[in-house]
């Protein structure tokens, strides 16, 4: 083992994605929401100084978001978790970007954060598209994004509203 970062405690953890950013020595990470009911939020996006790979410092979070109102069922429980997930991964032959990342975070939809201020994260857009009529839980579950060489952005929704393709205009 080289190292290891641990947020958990004094946060709820369950880190699901790490992007590395080699050329700036950057590690982003998300912390995956797993409680229907919210009880595990925040769910943070973690921007982490990778520069000296033996001690990796956390340095920002993404912004929290404003989530839309949750659905919730006849007992007052959300029927579905809202909070970050997965991230564009920049894999070899698809978009790259060390300064945009693109993520889904289940209800709270598609987000887009800028990053050259690798302290100060800032949300340029976002996509929350209303629920499939198929959908189990009568909520959105965006789960994983990718973007194309072309710059297109797919990102699935979980709950039987299948695949969405997007244009970025920002």
């Amino acid at each position: 083992m080289v190292s290891r970062w641990d947020n958990s405690p004094p946060f709820n953890g369950f880190t699901h994605t790490v992007l590395p950013l080699f050329k700036r020595g950057l590690l982003i990470t998300t912390d995956e929401a797993v409680k229907l009911d919210g009880s595990d939020l925040p769910k943070l996006v973690w921007v982490v100084d990778n520069r000296d790979e033996t001690n990796p410092v956390p340095i920002a979070t993404f912004p929290t978001l404003s989530y839309p109102s949750p659905i919730l069922d006849a007992t007052g429980l959300q029927k579905d978790r809202i909070g970050a997930h997965n991230l564009h991964e920049n894999t070899p032959g698809s978009w790259f970007s060390d300064q945009l990342i693109l993520g889904a975070f289940f209800g709270g939809g598609l987000r887009a954060y800028d990053i050259s201020n690798p302290f100060q994260p800032t949300e340029v857009g976002h996509f929350v598209p209303a629920p499939s009529a198929n959908s189990p839980t009568g909520c959105i579950s965006l789960n994983d994004v990718f973007v194309d060489d072309r710059g297109v952005v797919f990102v699935t929704d979980r709950h039987a509203a299948g695949l969405y393709a997007l244009e970025m205009s920002f």
